[in-house]
């Protein structure tokens, strides 16, 4: 049997306020080519199929035709519901989406139900784990005394191992769970799951299984053999620039693991930072190669340019986030409001309130403007 591991689809989700509807209807679309060329069974996505508990119309239509492809393309579907998600919701229709060959496992209640194939070595077993909150779900579990994210993942797996013994003898498994499991790194695009300051469960947490398909961390890492995360098929903030998206292919022979396989995916449209001046970054003839990926500018001009981000968006129309660090160094340095405005005259917390936003006190013309502003406002200085 051969599975195709995928998780945090993270269908409607924005980039810096710009809409990924078309870049992730396109990638999702791949997994779908994935599967006819390489024979796959079952696609599994280890949570987070929505950006958020009550997605969009249109992100709920590309999710659905997404879906909709693979199982077109000859694959079951396998889901668990993630920390993004609303599990109830996700989950509404999956008695009747099972008969279709769309499982979803997103109750608490039901996590030792696994969704059991076959092939010609015999059965699979597929537990899906839904992302778990510790407070709610050690009372849905029955289990009040255990604590944080390891006490309620210990326990499914614990109710998971004790339905796999019970099962005929060769049954190979598969989990799927969104958790941070020890040893993995994130990115900057993880929503915290932290509780009590602590976010992450050991991997031993997940033994006596042959594989599991973790979701959650949105880059590409490997814990053990039979221990990973696929990652986001997208990239979601700039700390992902340099990685390479993709989805893991699981071969399964007749004593469970035999091979995984990386498949890279598509970049629809590429991540870059630039840094420099802005009549710099705008000098015809460099930067050309970048002016269709999603930018980071971070402008040094020792004063803050007007109107900047329209100025760049003229030759870089992806461009969706800017900051300013002048090459002079110059920064105002942090002061509550009332020491910075303490004894000081409106005139003058004015001019600071220009110096501190842009790195430059106002010229002639502007302090004319503020001095007449003030003076009209009957707040003038004597």
């Amino acid at each position: 049997m051969r599975f195709l591991h995928t998780s945090d689809w993270h269908v409607g989700r924005t980039f810096h306020g710009a809409d990924l509807l078309a870049e992730q209807a396109a990638v999702l679309g791949h997994l779908a080519d994935v599967v006819a060329a390489e024979a796959v069974d079952v696609v599994l996505v280890a949570g987070d199929i929505y950006d958020r508990a009550v997605p969009s119309a249109e992100a709920v239509q590309v999710a659905n035709r997404a879906m909709a492809r693979i199982r077109a393309a000859g694959a079951q579907l396998v889901l668990t519901s993630g920390n993004h998600d609303s599990a109830p919701r996700l989950g509404v229709f999956g008695d009747f989406a099972a008969a279709g060959g769309l499982h979803l496992r997103t109750a608490v209640d039901r996590i030792a139900e696994p969704v059991l194939l076959e092939d010609e070595h015999g059965p699979v077993a597929i537990y899906g784990i839904p992302y778990l909150e510790p407070e709610p779900a050690r009372q849905a579990l029955g289990v009040p005394d255990v604590k944080g994210h390891n006490g309620v993942l210990s326990e499914a797996m614990h109710r998971i191992r004790a339905d796999l013994a019970g099962r005929a003898p060769g049954t190979r498994s598969v989990v799927l769970a969104h958790a941070f499991v020890t040893g993995g790194q994130g990115t900057d695009s993880e929503r915290t799951i932290a509780v009590g300051g602590v976010d992450q469960v050991g991997g031993d947490v997940f033994g006596g299984v042959d594989y599991v398909a973790l979701g959650h961390l949105h880059g590409p890492q490997t814990l053990a053999d039979h221990l990973r995360y696929s990652g986001s098929p997208l990239a979601y903030s700039f700390s992902e620039a340099r990685q390479r998206k993709s989805v893991w292919l699981v071969d399964f022979g007749a004593d469970g693991l035999a091979e995984v396989r990386r498949h890279e995916l598509p970049v629809p449209r590429k991540l870059a930072k630039l840094t420099g001046n802005i009549d710099g970054l705008l000098g015809a003839g460099e930067h050309a190669d970048l002016i269709d990926c999603y930018l980071s500018v971070t402008l040094t001009d020792s004063v803050r340019p007007v109107d900047a981000m329209r100025r760049l968006r003229e030759r870089f129309p992806y461009a969706v986030h800017l900051e300013w660090q002048p090459e002079n160094g110059k920064t105002t340095a942090a002061m509550r409001y009332a020491e910075a405005v303490r004894g000081r005259p409106d005139s003058e917390i004015a001019r600071n309130f220009l110096d501190a936003c842009r790195g430059a006190p106002p010229n002639d013309r502007e302090a004319t403007l503020l001095r007449t502003a003030l003076e009209i406002a009957g707040k003038g200085e004597e």
